[in-house]
């Protein structure tokens, strides 16, 4: 088989996934709920099974702090279970951060999810970790995702999926596209990620989704370890004493949308189109 590009009339798509997938540092001003790229996409995918007469439902079972095992256990268990014709898959950022992990395993665990995805009937959009080899405090993480991004090609191409490259997107990099924790993305930066798997699912798409941000000054050594400082204090400490107690920032939370419904609550949430123009 060979990895997909063409886009079909899809009718139910489910979101699985952790926190970048369940949306957060960008709220609903009506609902107070987080959103992200995959409730970016499902809008932009609504329209047009709307301009097509087509009814279009949304799911979304991506819980922060998840796992592979996780995710490609009980969460595909529930994604299968809703029966739908698209199903995107985002999962590692967790276990790359995490000592001795057995990368053979992360990567059978997600080439089984695939494999039962693919036989009960979805297309697969499977995101590529990102390449955090710029990112300061997690450029030790590059080689794992790497190598993460490398198998999930292979399993791409081997069960005909598509493939959302976040791995290349170099104008993702830019630092104003993150958020403070250096982990998830900030509102624009969603519109990015949404634009990107837009592509990837084969619909045309401006360009400009992909340029970089204007350059910005660069930074004093005393700015860069005034920040480096805040975040080893208000992000990597608290994650620090979670693992160190066994605790996740997912423990006692479900998906946000785990019924499959029409994504009109969505439309008002993005000031217009979900995608960058």
């Amino acid at each position: 088989m060979t990895i997909r590009s063409t886009p079909r009339p899809w009718s139910r798509y489910v979101a699985i996934g952790d926190s970048i997938t369940e949306g957060l540092h960008e709220v609903s001003a009506t609902t107070g709920e987080h959103l992200g790229w995959a409730d970016r996409l499902a809008v932009a995918l609504g329209d047009v099974a709307a301009a097509e007469g087509r009814s279009f439902d949304y799911a979304n079972l991506a819980v922060r702090g998840r796992l592979i095992r996780d995710i490609t256990g009980p969460q595909t268990d529930a994604a299968i279970a809703l029966k739908p014709d698209l199903v995107t898959i985002w999962a590692g950022g967790n276990d790359c951060l995490r000592p001795g992990i057995d990368g053979d395993d992360l990567t059978r665990r997600y080439e089984g999810a695939v494999r039962r995805l693919r036989a009960s009937g979805a297309d697969v959009l499977l995101v590529t970790a990102y390449n955090a080899a710029q990112t300061p405090g997690l450029s030790w993480t590059a080689s794992r995702s790497g190598v993460l991004t490398a198998n999930l090609w292979s399993i791409a191409s081997a069960h005909g999926c598509y493939v959302c490259d976040v791995w290349g997107f170099g104008a993702l990099r830019d630092p104003r596209l993150w958020a403070y924790d250096r982990i998830h993305l900030t509102p624009q930066g969603h519109a990015r990620l949404a634009s990107r798997a837009w592509e990837a699912l084969g619909f045309p798409v401006d360009p400009n989704y992909a340029r970089p941000l204007p350059a910005l000054e660069p930074e004093s050594t005393l700015e860069r370890a005034k920040e480096t400082a805040g975040w080893v204090k208000f992000f990597l400490l608290p994650w620090v004493g979670r693992r160190v107690t066994g605790r996740s920032s997912g423990d006692g939370r479900s998906g946000k949308r785990t019924t499959p419904r029409p994504v009109d609550d969505l439309r008002s949430e993005f000031g217009g189109h979900p995608l960058v123009a």
